[in-house]
C-alpha cells in the first residue's frame, strides 16, 4: 500500500509581482505623496486644518505630530502644547482620530468649524 500525498501550491500569475515588491511599491507611492503634501503645506498652498478635516489617503497613517511639524515655525514644543490641550497623543495617527478630535484640532489651528 503506497499512498502519495500531493500538496496544491497556489498558482502564480506571471503578470503580478511578488507581494513584497507590491508592498515596496505602495510604500514608495505613500512616501512620495506625503512629501508632496508636506511641501504644499510649507508653501502655504494647503492648511493643516484642511488636511485634518479632509483626511486624504496619503495622510491616513501619518502621525498628527508629523503633520503639525510640517508647518513653518512649528517645533515639538508648540505641537505638544496644542495636542495636550485637546488631549491627543503625539503618536496618534490621523486616520484613527475621532470626528470630535478632528474638529477640536481644526478649531485649535484657527479653522472655523461648526
Amino acid at each position: 500500500m503506497s499512498a502519495t500525498a500531493s500538496v496544491a501550491l497556489p498558482a502564480r500569475t506571471v503578470s503580478q509581482p511578488p507581494q513584497h515588491i507590491r508592498a515596496l511599491e505602495r510604500a514608495n507611492r505613500v512616501r512620495l505623496a506625503r512629501a508632496n503634501l508636506k511641501r504644499r503645506i510649507v508653501d502655504g498652498e494647503l492648511a493643516v486644518a484642511d488636511v485634518i478635516l479632509s483626511r486624504p489617503w496619503e495622510a491616513e497613517t501619518m502621525q498628527v505630530c508629523d503633520l503639525l511639524l510640517s508647518q513653518r515655525r512649528w517645533g515639538h514644543q508648540r505641537a505638544r502644547k496644542v495636542l495636550s490641550a485637546i488631549p491627543i497623543s503625539e503618536n496618534k495617527e490621523l486616520g484613527s482620530l475621532t470626528e470630535r478630535q478632528r474638529l477640536a484640532l481644526a478649531r485649535k489651528l484657527g479653522r472655523k468649524v461648526p
